[in-house]
């Protein structure tokens, strides 16, 4: 299972953000890593340097890989719409940023994990890909057997995030995918045209 394995607060500190979720680390130092830390003159990004930069904040925020990113902007590239929402709309329509935000996990690595240890059910049968795509009127749930996970009911508890493209059934630890999520509500802050503009080119 494909994954970035490479330091976080690192990356974070790059991006200006914690795009990995809260980090007490990152919140010590909020400038770019590097010898002189704060006090480096740092002169002006090109315009090829912000579109990049954008482009790998995507992929980091929802943890996919280069060729998997690529993929699926080619995909987005040839579907109905602007090309930069329906990027981020495929994104958001991964199993395990659904899980993530339906509040099963902490993190999306989190999410992920669940996924890939078979913790997850799509519409009653297990699922076990985490790049798989969600479509509207999809159930996702937890295995009977995980039900008592402690690390699910955590995440349970402290997840304070509400979707209009989700609903959530506490009694039956299960949601509905409802709709696909509009650009307006999804919260990622990410310049998506940029990221058009740089696979334009």
């Amino acid at each position: 299972m494909a994954r970035y394995r490479g330091p976080k607060t690192k990356i974070a500190r790059r991006m200006g953000e914690p795009i990995f979720g809260p980090d007490s680390s990152f919140e010590k130092r909020k400038y770019a890593p590097g010898q002189h830390g704060n006090a480096r003159r740092r002169g002006k990004k090109s315009e090829y340097a912000v579109q990049l930069q954008e482009k790998q904040k995507a992929k980091y925020t929802y943890g996919i890989l280069e060729r998997q990113f690529a993929n699926m902007f080619d995909k987005a590239s040839r579907s109905k719409g602007k090309t930069g929402d329906v990027l981020l709309q495929l994104c958001e329509s991964r199993l395990d940023n659904v899980v993530f935000r339906l509040g099963l996990g902490k993190t999306r690595d989190a999410a992920r994990q669940l996924v890939g240890h078979r913790h997850i059910t799509l519409n009653g049968e297990l699922a076990s890909i985490p790049s798989m795509n969600v479509k509207p009127g999809d159930v996702i749930g937890v295995r009977e057997k995980s039900k008592s996970l402690v690390v699910i009911a955590d995440a349970l508890a402290s997840s304070n995030g509400e979707y209009p493209w989700l609903e959530w059934n506490e009694s039956k630890m299960e949601g509905t995918f409802l709709s696909v999520p509009s650009r307006d509500a999804i919260p990622e802050n990410i310049k998506e045209q940029l990221i058009v503009e740089l696979y334009s080119k």
